[in-house]
């Protein structure tokens, strides 16, 4: 199979195999082919299963010619990040603390997406327990964007993201504790769907319960939205896990935005953005405006940053986590990532339950907010890049690991629906993100508000080939 396949949409592969023009055989070679040939640059495997992947791709192919009912992903090579559980194999959550785990079964998006078809050909690169928005950690090195190889192509679903950016996948899926699909997606120009908290059902526990999220990255967000129908649902293993129906976001990407209310927020009311980012996703948001919504300025949504309240959370679950090693094998853990911990394992309990208490305040405060739009849009991230080894861009080392980024936490926090979109290519090629935000379970309506901003974007912004 020739490279002219690598950057095909998810969509028409799946017409393809489904015509018999393709064969999953063929796709899942090409892709562990094209994993194979960027790894080396871009270090975005983990470990790649060959064997396994050509199996299941062989029996995808014998249900094509047997004319058996296909499913929605059927024959479709994908990725899962290492912070998800693929049975029999290695489930290290990018940490050398876990190389030796083994999962005892697949997590539930990645089996919601086998059953539909779909051939898993590796597990991708993560920092450590999601603990940071680059793509490092002391177990893999250093994962680089296909767009500028010294760049990151942010975290921590980073080798999902370089993956799918090189071509070597259509989707790959990720996690989303603070904006790890989001964020990744911004840096490497991709789109990707962070559904309602627990649309898509998380087992095992997530090491942050109340904050963990799963999606997909794609190319676009009719390849993310096709991948999401497949991946959410209820499953009993998660007990946050929603049973109603799932809104057709596949369906919402060709839908019209027209007469939507959307509020346009440059810094959300804390944050500070390069001036370009701004000048990108503005430019992106007003063209909305011709296709019939009414947008509308909105400077401040939150009255003061919720940094504190995400931190307060997230680190405290991963530094329970990793206690033990935190305590006895410190070496083992990225520095940086030890150095967060530490505090948030410290915190009084009043202190603690204050700042729960507030998220609840927040998340009703946010519902209210949605009484009167029916979309928030901002930017994904306050830089257009960041070097690779950087954790913290230089003007912004007054903020922690994740609060630098400033748009996404939020939105784990309200268990809201949120996409990441391309808005334009800034003045050093690299892509610059759009988020969009909708109420609790108003997936359709993100999604639609993204597609619309993809269909203003000229046809080639993103269409590049990643030489190796």
């Amino acid at each position: 199979m020739s490279a002219e396949f690598d950057y095909m949409s998810a969509l028409e592969q799946r017409r393809q195999v489904a015509k018999k023009e393709i064969s999953p055989v063929e796709l899942t070679r090409r892709a562990l082919e094209r994993a194979k040939e960027t790894d080396e640059k871009l270090n975005s495997f983990y470990f790649l299963m060959e064997d396994e992947a050509l199996a299941a791709a062989k029996i995808a192919e014998d249900a094509v010619m047997k004319g058996a009912p296909l499913g929605l992903l059927h024959g479709i090579p994908f990725s899962a990040k290492d912070l998800m559980a693929v049975g029999g194999v290695r489930f290290s959550s990018g940490s050398r603390a876990m190389a030796d785990n083994i999962a005892a079964s697949d997590a539930p998006a990645v089996e919601l997406a086998k059953s539909e078809g779909a051939v898993l050909i590796g597990k991708t690169t993560s920092s450590e327990f999601g603990c940071k928005p680059v793509g490092d950690s002391p177990l893999t090195g250093i994962t680089r964007s296909p767009w500028n190889t010294d760049k990151t192509p942010g975290g921590s679903s980073a080798g999902a993201a370089s993956s799918v950016a090189a071509g070597v996948t259509t989707f790959g899926l990720g996690t989303d504790g603070g904006g790890s699909v989001r964020i990744p997606c911004a840096f490497s120009g991709l789109a990707g769907i962070k559904g309602s908290f627990a649309r898509v059902p998380v087992w095992p526990t997530s090491a942050t319960p109340t904050l963990g999220h799963v999606g997909p990255l794609a190319r676009s967000i009719k390849d993310a939205a096709l991948a999401f129908t497949a991946i959410a649902g209820y499953d009993a293993r998660d007990p946050f896990s929603i049973a109603g129906p799932l809104p057709d976001v596949l369906g919402a990407c060709d839908a019209s935005i027209k007469g939507m209310r959307i509020a346009w927020s440059p810094t959300l009311g804390y944050a500070r953005p390069d001036p370009e980012v701004v000048e990108i996703v503005e430019a992106a948001v007003k063209k909305l405006e011709d296709l019939g919504a009414h947008v509308e300025l909105v400077e401040t949504v939150f009255e003061e940053d919720p940094a504190d309240l995400w931190t307060a959370e997230f680190y405290a679950g991963v530094g329970i986590k990793l206690r033990t090693f935190l305590q006895e094998k410190r070496d083992l853990l990225d520095p940086a990532v030890a150095d967060i911990l530490e505090p948030a394992l410290s915190q009084d309990m009043q202190d603690y339950y204050t700042k729960v208490f507030a998220r609840y305040e927040l998340r009703d405060k946010m519902k209210v907010f949605f009484d009167d739009y029916d979309a928030l849009i901002s930017p994904v991230l306050p830089v257009a890049s960041l070097d690779v080894g950087k954790d913290i861009p230089d003007h912004l080392t007054d903020r922690n690991l994740v609060s630098w980024v400033y748009y996404t936490y939020p939105f784990n926090l309200t268990g809201q629906p949120a996409a990441a979109v391309c808005a334009g290519i800034a003045g050093d090629g690299m892509p610059v993100g759009l988020q969009v935000v909708g109420a609790r379970l108003a997936e359709a309506t993100v999604v639609s508000v993204g597609a619309a901003v993809e269909r203003t974007q000229p046809k080639d912004y993103n269409i590049y080939r990643f030489e190796c």
